[in-house]
């Protein structure tokens, strides 16, 4: 069995009174659950795109002309990419495929609507 290595687990958050996207400098934890008042918290993927940029949950990517969300799917339990006008799930999102994408910002920056 190889060497266990953690995961890193790493966190941007939206600030909902500011309207800015930033880094913490740390988050709560109560009972075991991760928070922060007054942001949503945006979970890195483990992924990077093209360009070596870190993928994010709720990040806005695209190739070619299309337009992918990143989502946790709570059904099959791991990161999928949905569409991004019809938010129909379209396939697991896996390093393979995020190195062929292109982070254009958080879905929060885009206010969903002007990508």
């Amino acid at each position: 069995m190889k060497e266990f290595r953690p995961r890193t687990f790493k966190f941007k958050a939206w600030n909902k009174q500011t309207g800015l996207l930033m880094k913490l400098s740390r988050i709560d934890c109560v009972q075991g659950e991760l928070f922060q008042r007054g942001h949503i918290l945006l979970q890195f993927t483990g992924m990077y795109d093209q360009q070596e940029v870190e993928i994010y949950e709720m990040d806005v990517l695209v190739k070619h002309d299309q337009k992918y969300l990143v989502r946790w799917h709570d059904e099959y339990n791991g990161w999928y990419l949905f569409n991004y006008k019809t938010d129909n799930t379209n396939h697991p999102l896996h390093q393979t495929q995020a190195s062929e994408l292109k982070r254009l910002c958080s879905y929060f920056e885009s206010d969903g609507n002007r990508v």
